[in-house]
């Protein structure tokens, strides 16, 4: 009872706090405001670019009676969208609103009527909903907002509403509600593509494709991706999940060396701070790779805050490594509960048979002449026949060129050839081939993504200007190394 009163007693602390960073966040949030206004004026997207990144390192300061004054300070008291955003914000304690109403008062009340500030309020509004888990009144704050947006056709939108997207379908999505919202992004997908909105078009397709990918619709995603316009990618996140979701379809597909390739460039490419999404790739690039009968490195399961995460992938593919049947069977079982939530465990399924020939290829180095008998033990077959089934694996893997030797069915014997020299053959260069064309794909994408100011080879900066623009790239670079992996 003691303790109760003393947190009654020191409740009226957290007031204070607000009156101390309420009118910092307002000041980040004014200036934000005048970058999307002189974006909007001056017609650069980049601009509003800088207004989101900063939006996003600012999140975690948003409270609803800082956001309710700048929705007074921003829109028109009174009108539709004020009182329509309004409504979806909590109700704060009547000190932090007076707080609020008397630095209000002290601001300069500028009304603006600009269309980009009046999404920016939506953005805004909707992101604290669902950093403080009322998806409930995100899912209509994001209806409303996709409504409005349907009615416009300005470049300068096109990074916001690109935004409002996504958190739409993630607000629909924690509902448990994503397949309600298909039909709706599909025409949200085919009027960017009438607008040459590139970047809408590229988050509209990923968000369509993970709706489809949530209810394991392989072929529908396929054909969608398929048929859906190509362009260069403007976004890098976007670009990271269009590669993991391709790496999801030709997984299942079993095109496994194009799900290898699309799912470890979309772990290089993916940011440091985006830990969740780079584990998941990770998981899929694994199991890609043992059913391609590679064993990858240790240091991919040793990767810094991804020990744990991978800690089933790392025993499964040390049972594959082994070749021994029954520790794969223990790992599957284990795990079997982490594997189906990663939905991979349908993959897991697969690799039975990677086990027994990896098994079959450690007998085969170890002995010149074996008999089935031995090689069933061996790989510990719990069939009714295993000395048919080792027959019946042996002869495939031979055919298939698993195993170098030669099967002698009179005498129910293995031969194993001599192993000949790997460097006489044509795979070192096969192997070095491909390290040099992964190098040069990535130093041309590193060159197509720089990016310039409009004009800069015409104008010739002052040193003042010079000086501006680098302190702006230092804030810069600053926010993006401190931004959150929300997106992922």
């Amino acid at each position: 009872m003691t303790q109760d009163v003393e947190m009654k007693e020191q409740r009226p602390a957290p007031s204070n706090s607000v009156t101390s960073t309420g009118p910092s966040t307002m000041q980040h949030l004014k200036e934000i405001a005048s970058l999307i206004e002189t974006g909007s004026y001056a017609r650069e997207v980049r601009r509003i670019v800088r207004a989101v990144r900063l939006t996003i390192a600012l999140r975690r300061k948003l409270k609803a009676s800082v956001i309710s004054a700048f929705l007074n300070f921003a829109l028109v008291p009174g009108s539709d969208v004020h009182s329509r955003l309004s409504s979806y914000l909590p109700k704060e304690d009547e000190h932090d609103m007076e707080v609020d109403t008397a630095s209000s008062t002290m601001q300069a009340t500028v009304k603006h009527s600009l269309l980009e500030l009046e999404i920016y309020c939506y953005l805004l509004v909707l992101i604290f909903l669902i950093d403080q888990k009322r998806y409930t009144e995100a899912k209509a704050c994001s209806s409303a907002s996709i409504a409005r947006l349907k009615s416009l056709n300005r470049r300068t939108v096109d990074v916001l509403a690109s935004r409002l997207y996504f958190y739409y379908s993630l607000s629909y999505e924690a509902t448990g509600n994503l397949a309600e919202i298909r039909g709706n992004l599909l025409a949200l997908h085919r009027i960017a593509t009438l607008r040459h909105d590139e970047l809408g078009q590229e988050t509209l397709l990923n968000l369509l494709l993970r709706n489809y990918l949530h209810y394991n619709l392989y072929d529908q995603a396929e054909k969608l991706r398929s048929k859906a316009p190509r362009f260069e990618a403007h976004s890098n996140h976007q670009f990271c999940r269009y590669l993991f979701y391709l790496g999801k379809i030709r997984t299942i597909q079993l095109e496994y060396t194009d799900a290898r390739e699309s799912l470890l460039q979309a772990a290089r490419k993916a940011p440091v701070a985006a830990l969740g999404f780079r584990i998941q790739c990770n998981k899929w690039a694994v199991i890609v790779r043992l059913l391609l009968g590679e064993i990858p490195e240790r240091t991919v399961f040793m990767q810094k805050g991804m020990e744990k995460a991978l800690r089933p992938y790392f025993e499964l593919t040390n049972a594959v490594r082994i070749g021994d049947l029954e520790l794969f069977r223990n790992v599957a079982e284990k795990f079997s509960s982490t594997f189906k939530s990663d939905g991979t465990h349908n993959l897991i399924v697969r690799l039975r048979h990677n086990v027994i020939r990896t098994g079959l290829r450690n007998i085969s180095i170890s002995y010149s002449r074996i008999s089935l008998v031995d090689v069933a033990k061996k790989l510990r077959l719990d069939s009714a026949n295993p000395v048919a089934d080792a027959e019946s694996i042996v002869a495939k893997a031979i055919r298939d060129g698993a195993v170098d030797a030669m099967l002698d069915h009179a005498n129910g014997w293995m031969v194993s050839k001599e192993t000949g020299d790997i460097y006489s053959t044509n795979e070192p260069q096969i192997a070095f081939n491909s390290r040099i064309a992964f190098c040069l794909n990535m130093h041309n994408e590193a060159v197509r993504a720089l990016r310039f100011p409009p004009n800069s080879h015409k104008e010739k900066e002052s040193a003042e200007k010079r000086r501006e623009r680098q302190q702006q790239e230092q804030e810069l670079a600053k926010h993006i190394a401190e931004e959150d992996d929300d997106d992922f």
